[in-house]
């Protein structure tokens, strides 16, 4: 008897009134907003405007998205263009099936595009997106919970993911280890990685993209390997764990070359940025010094000494005029000579 596991949606779809809400498209709408945030915000610190990570991603999605179901297609055609296949249903995206090598693959091409409009070297771009690459992911594979596909072998673990039964697609019911949940865990492990180490070692020039794709695939590989679904196999490894295993030495390659070739970060990212943050910091920077403040000029010791001595004066001259005595006589009446101004007495 299971004495606990995490129950899987008895269905993917919401309908608010008439609209349907697929689980699965909103989990890939949720994680493509937290990876474009993300990546805005590391971007902006990287010395980019902001805005600039959301106007390439208007190319990298609708591509990324694109690849990522070709991949899925071209890798498990049988459902699509084999026996009894229904070709149409290659475009139901909202049922499942995004390749993640296609859609990396694919929205990079879509990115170097955004980037080659605006001027900004694609390396520096992927890796400020990184991190948010791997949050999205993570957020995105929650989809797969709502579908109730791509689990792993059977358990009785408590954490276990409870699958039920629908012999129409030859689904069997029971308990399954939650690779969903774990490739999420673990995307959220790479994110973490990548930040750390981008700000330890200031990776730039692409490694911190590269440092989370060779994260990313060490992880699938095993995630990959307890899976059950069906797949292409090539000398007992299931297709996509020889594609992770050869994007992992790739990722490696590029690092260690790129690092000895290019060693440092980006000095400029965004052409342009830097002299519009200036110009935007001298409109309210009135004292000259670059920092937008306003200052108070302060007056010398001197200068403050003389001022004293003139308002004691001041006040010591009318507290005499209030007490009724004589007023102290200025240095200029002192001078005058006697009887200067004055009438004889008749």
């Amino acid at each position: 008897m299971d004495l606990a596991f995490i129950p899987s949606p008895s269905t993917g779809v919401v309908y608010l009134g008439p609209v349907p809400l697929r689980g699965y498209a909103f989990c890939i709408i949720i994680g493509v907003f937290v990876g474009v945030w993300l990546g805005n915000k590391r971007w902006v610190q990287r010395g980019g405007r902001s805005g600039t990570v959301a106007d390439i991603a208007v190319w990298a999605v609708p591509f990324g998205l694109v690849g990522g179901r070709l991949y899925h297609v071209i890798t498990t055609y049988e459902p699509y263009f084999g026996p009894n296949g229904h070709p149409l249903d290659a475009f139901k995206v909202w049922q499942g099936g995004l390749g993640i090598w296609g859609a990396v693959a694919l929205g990079a091409v879509g990115a170097w595009i955004g980037c080659r409009r605006r001027g900004i070297p694609l390396p520096a771009y992927a890796d400020a997106l990184a991190p948010g690459l791997a949050l999205g992911q993570a957020i995105g594979r929650w989809g797969n919970w709502f579908n109730q596909e791509l689990y792993g072998k059977p358990t009785d673990v408590p954490w276990a993911l409870k699958i039920s039964s629908d012999p129409a697609i030859g689904r069997i019911g029971g308990t399954y280890h939650p690779t969903f949940l774990y490739e999420c865990l673990w995307c959220i492990g790479v994110a973490a990685l990548v930040i750390w180490a981008d700000k330890r070692f200031r990776l730039g020039h692409g490694r911190a993209f590269a440092l989370y794709v060779a994260a990313y695939c060490a992880g699938r590989a095993w995630i990959e390997y307890m899976r059950v679904d069906e797949a292409h196999h090539i000398l007992g490894l299931r297709l996509n764990v020889w594609t992770a295993l050869i994007v992992f030495v790739l990722a490696v390659a590029y690092f260690v070359i790129s690092a000895k070739k290019a060693p440092g970060r980006e000095a400029v990212v965004e052409p342009g940025a830097q002299e519009d943050a200036d110009a935007e910091g001298a409109g309210g920077d009135r004292d000259g010094d670059g920092d937008g403040k306003v200052s108070v000029e302060k007056a010398s010791p001197e200068t403050a000494s003389e001022g004293e001595a003139a308002e004691s004066a001041t006040d010591e001259a009318g507290d005499a005029a209030e007490a009724g005595a004589p007023a102290e006589k200025s240095p200029e009446d002192t001078a005058r000579p006697a009887g200067s101004g004055s009438t004889k007495k008749s």
